[in-house]
């Protein structure tokens, strides 16, 4: 079996490892390692996939992998990565969303029968004695190496108040924790994360005289310098309640052709050698390797039913080829044509309502097209706008029952990718 080190290398996870050392380690048997996920919200999302993808890998590999649940740090907010204090939640709010991301995890990750671990930092961190924790743990923390941490630098410039400065000493100590109780060796976690997890590492070697590894993954953008998961209409959340899994799909088939060879390595489990091959595809095959990556990531976050109705939605609002047999061959795909547009977002009106017309620009934010009505005045002003695969030609276009195809339904588009259908109500 493939040292997970060298699956993670080839497959673009790594930016940084802090001991070479931790390839040998996780060649010589089962490592406990631990990511932490903030429960800042009820929903992940899809800048949370690449530590996602690499638990499940950790346990695929035959590794325990740690989802740790921040309800402790959350409640007084980490400061990396940003200019400016998170808002501090209620605690009843913070443990509301660790549930709620717990249930999430459990999509990528088997918490069953001794697989990976699933817990919360609430239920060591509140329970700490302050003057202890001082005592104990941060007599062994020197402040000039904690300002020179990139996460503090940045801060300093802007404010950075006592309760932030605490929170590498309580990330540490998390670390700390899981190794003694856990037996946890390894740590993972975006780059902004490298001097909380350096900070564990030296309090594990110099309070249990044990080695312990660091590995940060690399700030994942599009091909246009895009944040992953931010899109014009908003955040792609993993929550099925919040982004549907057609919504989820379509994302994921819209990636820019720069993106998608190492978007199939980062976000399927799709063969290297399969996902290689795409480097050189012709446009048509490209589109076609798009899909197979919506799919792929769909099938993972939503279940394979999901992806199936949201493959045979996007055939049917489209009109795209099949997936040809060769292209990415591991999939699971449907190669053949199986039109369902059951899962494409639809209004109903009434036939009155549609005799006597609706300005284009209300029926395209009615359908969630755009999300105000000057966007769909803009929208349709700059030729975005389509009817039946027809150019709406102003932005007050009346659209009633002339409209309708013999399907009795009028399609209605934004640019290329996005539909609603409007159907009369009976």
């Amino acid at each position: 079996m493939k040292n997970v080190f060298d699956l993670f290398s080839e497959r673009g996870f790594i930016e940084q490892v802090t001991d070479l050392r931790i390839r040998d380690r996780l060649g010589e048997g089962p490592v406990t390692c631990y990511i932490g996920f903030d429960p800042t919200a009820t929903s992940l999302h899809v800048g949370s996939l690449v530590p996602i993808m690499a638990l499940a890998h950790m346990q695929r590999q035959g590794h325990r992998p740690i989802a740790l649940v921040g309800g402790g740090t959350a409640l007084i907010g980490d400061p990396s990565g940003k200019t400016e204090m998170r808002q501090i939640l209620k605690r009843e709010q913070v443990d509301a969303n660790a549930e709620s991301l717990k249930k999430q995890l459990s999509n990528y990750i088997s918490f069953s029968d001794k697989g990976a671990v699933l817990l919360n930092n609430a239920d060591w961190l509140t329970p700490l004695n302050y003057i202890e924790f001082l005592r104990d743990i941060g007599r062994h923390f020197s402040v000039n190496r904690m300002l020179a941490a990139e996460s503090y630098r940045m801060r300093l410039e802007t404010g950075l108040n006592f309760i932030e400065f605490n929170y590498m000493l309580l990330q540490a100590y998390d670390f700390l924790y899981l190794c003694k109780e856990y037996g946890c060796e390894l740590q993972m976690g975006g780059s902004d994360q490298w001097g909380n997890i350096v900070a564990g590492i030296d309090l594990i070697r110099r309070i249990e005289g044990k080695p312990a590894f660091g590995i940060t993954f690399p700030l994942i953008t599009t091909a246009l310098g895009h944040k992953m998961g931010k899109t014009e209409r908003g955040t792609i959340w993993l929550d099925a309640a919040l982004t549907s899994p057609y919504e989820y799909y379509q994302y994921w088939v819209n990636t820019a052709d720069a993106d998608v060879e190492r978007f199939l390595s980062l976000f399927t489990y799709l063969p290297m050698e399969e996902i290689r091959k795409t480097e050189h595809l012709p446009d048509t095959e490209l589109n076609m390797a798009k899909a197979v990556l919506a799919f792929e990531a769909t099938k993972i976050t939503h279940g394979e039913q999901a992806a199936v109705a949201a493959w045979k939605a996007s055939v049917a609002a489209f009109r795209i080829r099949p997936v040809a047999p060769d292209i990415l061959p591991s999939s699971s795909i449907p190669r053949e044509i199986q039109a369902d547009d059951s899962a494409i977002k639809r209004i109903v009106k009434s036939r009155a309502e549609l005799e006597e017309t609706i300005p284009a620009y209300k029926l395209f934010t009615e359908a969630s097209l755009c999300a105000t009505l000057g966007e769909s005045r803009r929208l349709i002003a700059q030729g975005g706008g389509y009817v039946n695969d027809r150019q709406i030609q102003a932005y007050d276009e009346p659209i009633g029952m002339a409209d309708f195809r013999e399907n009795r339904r009028i399609f209605i588009r934004k640019g290329k990718k996005k539909f609603a259908v409007v159907e009369i109500a009976e």
